[in-house]
């Protein structure tokens, strides 16, 4: 296990293939659920198993969220702590919530996952989890989530980071996704699988989130600043990754604080050991400030261009940056698709969305094979295929 770069041959992968949570999703829950559709859940499930084929088809094991939470919950102590992350007692009030957790700790492993992953309503609660003198149970309606879904799930990419041979538990920045992170903890925690791997960064106060962080080659990270991830939270991840000997540089960058910028990964993404694709309508604004590890500290260099601020850290000459094509309303719907959000299986191969047809040819022009999926509900929740994969092993590079 462990993960150096972005474009490293890629060897093991967690993935989550989309359930029973998409399901719950209503116009009425949706915008609060960070969704901007109602995706048809079988074609979203038949999406994602082609992309896990694909990547099964390149000799990548593909490791399914869903087995390693069941096979975690195994562990009584995993059990405990993915109960108290999904019991609110704050909000559910003391008498339901010892309830709720009585009930949730008689479920069988699998049974449990699915609760903790898909949620439950009010109307879902079995008769022995209602107590009588539950204002909370009586005041709310039965469609209401007494513990709320996770369709963001199926963006792995944003709840752990591996830099190196460790592994980061980032804090999220939306309530709709805080407690995706107590799952990947739980296990990481107690699957043996994972059992030795240590964990770098872990903060429960600064968000940070994997989407924005790209391992540009090894001692050498990238972190969007902007909507998901706040400034304290990637300082403290750069001081943290010093401290660890597991980073020499970090460049912090700037985004708008918009949904279709929300993390670093939607508008740049790597695609060879030299080279980004790039949303074209930020490449010539897209900046940077190097955080770098220094005998007497940390050194925090003015803001400079992100093209050549990443050039200098990588020790190379010059950043090959493939954009999205000057047709501005051509990027700004392919970027709107994540025809940016690429996962690379090796250096110069990565997956790409299909639709995003004019943003592919300019990769394939630029020497870059494209392996594409079909991506027509995969993607109402905006999220492309690095979003949708959290590499544990990629080989040096």
């Amino acid at each position: 296990m462990g993960v150096d770069s972005e474009v490293g041959a890629l060897r093991v992968v967690i993935v989550h293939r989309p359930g029973a949570e998409l399901r719950r999703l209503t116009p009425r829950n949706n915008d609060d659920l960070l969704f901007d559709g109602l995706p048809w859940v079988a074609r979203a499930q038949e999406e994602h198993d082609e992309f896990a084929g694909l990547l099964r088809s390149r000799g990548v094991e593909v490791l399914l969220l869903s087995d390693l939470l069941n096979e975690a919950l195994a562990s009584g102590a995993a059990r405990m702590q993915g109960i108290a992350a999904a019991v609110n007692a704050q909000r559910l009030g003391s008498p339901l919530a010892q309830e709720l957790s009585a009930y949730l700790r008689g479920l069988e492993p699998a049974r449990l996952a699915d609760v903790l992953t898909a949620g439950m309503t009010f109307d879902e609660l079995p008769s022995n989890a209602r107590p009588d003198d539950s204002l909370v149970r009586r005041m709310h309606r039965n469609t209401d989530f007494v513990i709320e879904p996770l369709p963001n799930l199926v963006f792995t990419r944003d709840s752990s980071i591996w830099v190196g041979p460790r592994v980061v538990i980032p804090s999220l920045a939306l309530r709709a996704r805080a407690r995706e992170s107590s799952l990947t903890d739980l296990i990481y925690a107690h699957h043996p699988r994972f059992t030795g791997v240590r964990r770098a960064y872990e903060s429960r106060t600064a968000p940070v989130e994997g989407g924005d962080v790209l391992l540009l080659a090894p001692g050498v990270l990238a972190v969007g600043v902007g909507e998901r991830t706040t400034p304290a939270g990637a300082e403290a991840l750069a001081r943290s990754l010093f401290d660890d000997g597991l980073a020499e540089t970090v460049l912090a960058v700037p985004l708008a604080q918009r949904r279709a910028q929300m993390h670093l990964d939607t508008v740049c993404t790597m695609v060879d050991t030299d080279a980004v694709v790039m949303y074209a309508n930020v490449v010539d604004t897209l900046s940077a400030f190097t955080i770098a590890r220094t005998p007497d500290g940390v050194r925090i260099s003015d803001e400079a261009p992100f093209v050549d601020a990443a050039a200098d850290a990588l020790g190379i000459a010059k950043l090959r940056v493939i954009d999205t094509g000057r047709d501005p309303v051509v990027a700004e719907r392919e970027q709107w698709d994540d025809g940016n959000n690429t996962l690379a299986l090796a250096p110069g191969v990565v997956v790409a969305y299909e639709r995003n047809s004019r943003t592919n040819a300019r990769l394939e022009d630029a020497g870059i094979e494209v392996l594409t999926i079909a991506a027509s509900e995969l993607g109402t929740g905006r999220g492309g295929p690095r979003c949708m994969a959290c590499p544990a092993a990629r080989d040096p590079l």
